[in-house]
């Protein structure tokens, strides 16, 4: 089955919200062998709803909708619907029902617009969403399924997970998929496709691998679907088949691995210092806190996480981080002497095992000849070892920052699993 994803709302076109309903519903659909071949976002009138619906309907089996289903004026998307099948308007007790015991529930009077909200084609197959008003809706129309569910991103991750993909799978005869991921950090996906390349030739025709960049990171994702007829133990074979093929691809670059599956850089540090019941701080200056912000995205970090240091000027690096007056002068902020006097410092200053210290241009200005615009050093102290590092990253300011937070933490990572 394919499936084309339709956004409807003025405020995507705008750019006033980011769609990330479509990015969810497209890994959630892969998971459950469905393709997602096409996606694209229209505006609040019934003309441009239609359009996009025709468009999406004439190149997938599927459509799934998002948005226009609330109870103002400017959601209309059920009426289109209705209009654009032939569909009469009837109110939906069941849904009422619902929405007049939560409102009862919070102890508040229940709104008139809400018998438009349970108003609903006669049409559809009302998919009940218990975490919203608005209830999801199923038609089927010369061999292909539309669904239309809120735009709130939360109400629509209930309702696919608990209405449409159970639906979905139900009717599908797909053969078995499995899905492996490794997370890499520290290397683009150009040379790591060249340190692979002999790998990726000889994959079987059943099993692809899909590059998956962020900024510092790749994510190898490897997809087998079962290729001949189905069998009860289908699924487990392909499972060790794509196993053997993770191992295999992993032994190639072991130094850039640093997870499984949907483990984050962050989470992946985390756990090595809660192994090791290690104590870990930061002092970070161009960073501005961003390392801390990346630690403290964990749930439980502040198991082995008591603070950080931001010390952007040279008065504060002397004053919290105990850095030398005259290494500052002779040597100035962004260099190696400065960031392991300050890794030492917030050591002391924070009563930790270990710290990550950072300091470097960010950008657009401050630059000098012999230290350009995304010159970054950062250094790493156990009280035994130290390490520091310089990086040339880029001239974007948000890039070099969200780099240096991810290079630091691998910095961390390393030093404490002793790889070079």
């Amino acid at each position: 089955m394919k499936a084309h994803l339709l956004t409807i709302g003025d405020e995507i076109l705008i750019g006033q919200i980011i769609d990330t309903n479509t990015a969810w519903m497209s890994r959630a659909l892969n998971l459950a062998g469905i393709a997602v071949i096409g996606k694209s976002s229209v505006g609040d009138t019934a003309h441009a709803i239609m359009g996009g619906v025709r468009h999406a309907a004439s190149q997938a089996q599927l459509v799934i909708m998002t948005g226009g289903l609330g109870p103002t004026k400017d959601d209309i998307t059920k009426k289109t619907l209705a209009t654009m099948f032939g569909s009469g308007m009837a109110f939906h007790q069941e849904t009422h029902d619902r929405i007049a015991a939560y409102f009862h529930k919070i102890g508040r009077p229940l709104p008139d617009s809400m018998r438009d909200q349970a108003t609903l084609p006669v049409l559809a197959e009302i998919m009940p969403n218990k975490v919203g008003s608005a209830p999801g809706m199923w038609f089927e129309l010369e061999g292909i399924v539309y669904i239309s569910l809120p735009g709130v991103p939360f109400e629509m991750e209930y309702l696919m997970d608990n209405e449409v993909l159970p639906r979905l799978k139900s009717r599908l005869s797909s053969r078995p998929m499995v899905h492996r991921t490794i997370q890499t950090v520290g290397e683009g996906e150009t040379n790591i496709a060249t340190r692979i390349a002999a790998f990726e030739d000889g994959l079987p025709e059943h099993i692809k691998l899909a590059y998956l960049p962020a900024l510092g990171q790749v994510r190898l994702r490897l997809t087998g679907i079962w290729p001949g007829d189905v069998t009860t133990d289908a699924a487990s074979i392909l499972e060790k088949e794509l196993d053997m093929k993770t191992a295999e691809l992993e032994r190639l670059i072991p130094d850039v691995v640093f997870g499984h599956g949907d483990i984050t850089l962050q989470e992946a540090l985390g756990q090595i210092l809660t192994d090791k019941q290690l104590q870990f701080g930061t002092a970070e200056s161009c960073t501005g806190g961003y390392v801390a912000h990346l630690i403290t995205t964990v749930p439980g970090s502040s198991a082995y996480f008591p603070g950080a240091v931001v010390a952007y000027s040279y008065n504060m690096k002397t004053k919290l981080l105990g850095v030398n007056p005259l290494t500052l002068e002779h040597f100035g902020a962004v260099s190696q002497e400065t960031v392991l006097e300050m890794a030492a410092g917030a050591r002391t200053t924070l009563g930790v095992d270990i710290a990550v210290a950072i300091s470097g241009i960010a950008g657009p200005g401050g630059s000098t000849p012999d230290k350009p615009i995304g010159t970054v050093w950062m250094a790493v102290d156990d009280g035994h070892r130290t390490l520091a590092v310089k990086h040339l990253f880029g001239r974007d300011r948000e890039k070099n920052i969200q780099l240096s937070g991810v290079y630091a933490l691998n910095l961390v990572r390393k030093f404490l699993l002793e790889q070079p």
